[in-house]
């Protein structure tokens, strides 16, 4: 099953920019810390509102590192699967290295999730293989597809070294701030594209190698997916930054442009409103729409909606 239907979040405890993780995220902006950080609760508040209207399962979790600006994007330091596995993940920084918490696996078993085995990559920082959880990959869970844009948070080795031992083909691609070879690469691949059921959104125009973008449609057209494509612009505004969810039954207090259906598809508010009709009307016919308020996460910490849930496959949860 490719489409989770239940999630997990982490508080923005200590939400606020971060310099460390702002030399490769180009999205990030400076923003006054302590109005950022009760605006960021809010926002958070907002969303998981939004997931649990929409039937999702919500697990929500306190940071093991109340000091740690980006702990509400927790989708970067694990990942969890349908066969019962938690991998954490290898990180780029230090200050993101402070949220991996060594007692998820007990926090979940309480919620009536099984963890059968954990997978912990940490240790591949020591030789600078980095890959940040579902950030740097974008998996067809369905197929056994892992797409990765290759940065400084995505390294070739990495990729290849999980894809063989998760059992994933690996799909790695060049793709940049402003689509050219020179350009800065583009830190996380769940910015540049996201996989529903049915339905794929990719910026194209970020992807400079034109063998690369031909490999990507045919990929995603080969598993019957319809490919909707974003522009370089619509990128920069958090388009590609959604995710696909099923929920328990369909929300009733659903956005207008919703159409009844459990799969939704949650993106911010920026995003939605940079969407044109014909690609809202493509997505329609698969999902519904869920747009989520989220300025200043977006702003400060320069992620979206789709970086703050954690997909939750994890046997159990009953």
């Amino acid at each position: 099953m490719g489409t989770a239907s239940a999630v997990i979040l982490v508080r923005p405890t200590g939400f606020g920019h971060d310099p460390e993780t702002a030399a490769s995220n180009a999205f990030q902006r400076q923003m006054d810390g302590g109005e950022a950080g009760r605006r960021a609760a809010e926002e958070f508040d907002a969303l998981l509102d939004a997931l649990r209207h929409c039937g999702i399962r919500t697990t929500v979790l306190d940071p093991v590192d109340p000091t740690a600006p980006n702990a509400v994007f927790p989708n970067n330091w694990f990942s969890t699967h349908a066969d019962g596995r938690l991998v954490t993940y290898p990180m780029l920084t230090p200050s993101r290295r402070r949220e991996r918490d060594p007692g998820l696996a007990a926090a979940l078993a309480r919620e009536g999730f099984t963890v059968v085995e954990r997978i912990d990559l940490a240790a591949w920082e020591n030789d600078g293989r980095i890959l940040e959880g579902t950030g740097s990959l974008v998996l067809d869970r369905t197929h056994r597809r892992a797409f990765a844009c290759l940065s400084p948070r995505t390294t070739p080795g990495a990729v290849r070294d999980w894809c063989e031992r998760m059992r994933y083909d690996p799909i790695a691609f060049t793709a940049t701030m402003d689509g050219t070879l020179t350009g800065q690469p583009v830190y996380h691949t769940n910015v540049v594209m996201s996989i529903g059921a049915r339905w794929a959104m990719l910026c194209l125009e970020a992807v400079p190698y034109p063998g690369e973008r031909a490999e990507l449609v045919q990929e995603l057209e080969a598993t019957g997916r319809q490919v909707v494509p974003i522009s370089l612009e619509q990128m920069h505004r958090y388009v590609g930054n959604a995710l696909e969810l099923r929920g328990a039954a369909p929300s009733t207090v659903a956005p207008p442009t919703a159409r009844p259906t459990d799969h939704c598809i949650f993106l911010s508010q920026t995003a939605y409103e940079a969407l044109g009709p014909d690609q809202r009307m493509a997505l329609e016919r698969h999902a519904q729409l869920v747009p989520v308020p989220i300025p200043v996460i977006e702003r400060a910490g320069g992620g979206s909606v789709r970086c703050m849930i954690a997909e939750n496959f994890l046997p159990g949860g009953a």
